[in-house]
């Protein structure tokens, strides 16, 4: 009898919430793959891992399908490397002799050819299913585009700086549209896992970071706090300070992140954008070209 029943979220929300989390979920199998591909060129070839920034971009993916092993780039020069770039659109700033410094100045492999030829097999299947993976999640990104566009609380959540795209989404698909569920930001806090959890027994007291919580919302809070520090100048003053107290970096922005949702938690409230203006505590900090809200 003390707790309020909870109200299910509307049609919109619960659409994006499940695109959201299998976008999330996927994200993760690509990290999980892009590691293991890493791992295996490493124990044969780590020259082709350090080509390209990312082992699972689009062009270092195009590499590896074409010069699975080291044999086969065995004949590869500046102009074939060159000719291959301009064939795939490489937008990077690194020249083709850059790159090919790069991979003839790895360390060298020591496996033999059947060893090599075998794994070289195995890298082709990965990038077989790292490609189409890839592609997945940019059309997921444009339906989770779409969605927010039509969300009423999709604007809200844009408003606030460096919030981007999918960062919105994942805050409001964790959030919710049911403003009877948290009846203060402290309790929006707790549920985000930013808030920390005190312990006492008799004489002692202890105060830990909070595990019980919604990861996704969490991630979701300390990623945007993350981003937000380098665009708003409260928010960098506020993780400046918790630095200065002697906090780590995961900390500090904990301490952030639960300082935005005491304002995200208001504006949510009051079905009000973010306003740099109203922001009391920040208007020292806010400079006459921060008064807009920052484009995401």
């Amino acid at each position: 009898h003390r707790f309020r029943p909870l109200r299910a979220p509307s049609d919109a929300t619960r659409a994006l919430r499940a695109v959201v989390r299998t976008r999330d979920d996927l994200v993760a199998a690509r990290v999980q793959l892009a590691n293991q591909l890493r791992s295996l060129l490493e124990t044969f070839w780590a020259g082709a891992a350090a080509v390209f920034a990312d082992v699972d971009s689009p062009i270092a993916l195009a590499f590896l399908d074409a010069y699975p092993t080291p044999e086969s780039a065995a004949r590869l020069g500046e102009q074939r490397l060159a000719r291959f770039l301009q064939r795939h659109a490489y937008c990077g700033r690194r020249s083709a002799a850059t790159l090919l410094d790069r991979l003839r100045t790895a360390p060298e492999g020591r496996a033999a050819a059947l060893e090599s030829e075998t794994k070289g097999q195995l890298v082709r299947s990965v990038v077989a299913v790292l490609r189409p993976l890839g592609e997945q999640l940019r059309e997921l990104e444009g339906l989770i585009a779409a969605q927010l566009a039509q969300h009423p609380d999709g604007a809200l959540l844009q408003s606030f700086p460096r919030t981007g795209t999918v960062n919105a989404a994942q805050l409001l698909a964790e959030l919710g549209d049911d403003r009877v569920r948290f009846a203060s930001d402290a309790q929006l806090a707790a549920e985000a896992g930013v808030a920390p959890v005190t312990h006492a027994s008799g004489k002692h007291r202890g105060v830990a970071c909070r595990f019980a919580c919604n990861k996704r919302l969490r991630q979701a809070a300390t990623t945007w706090a993350d981003n937000s520090r380098h665009a708003h100048p409260w928010a960098a003053a506020v993780y400046r300070q918790a630095r200065g107290r002697g906090c780590d970096h995961p900390h500090a922005v904990r301490i952030l992140a639960r300082a935005w949702l005491r304002v995200l938690w208001r504006c949510w409230q009051d079905h009000a954008p973010y306003d740099p203006r109203r922001h009391g505590r920040a208007l020292p900090f806010v400079t006459p070209q921060h008064d807009a809200p920052a484009a995401a």
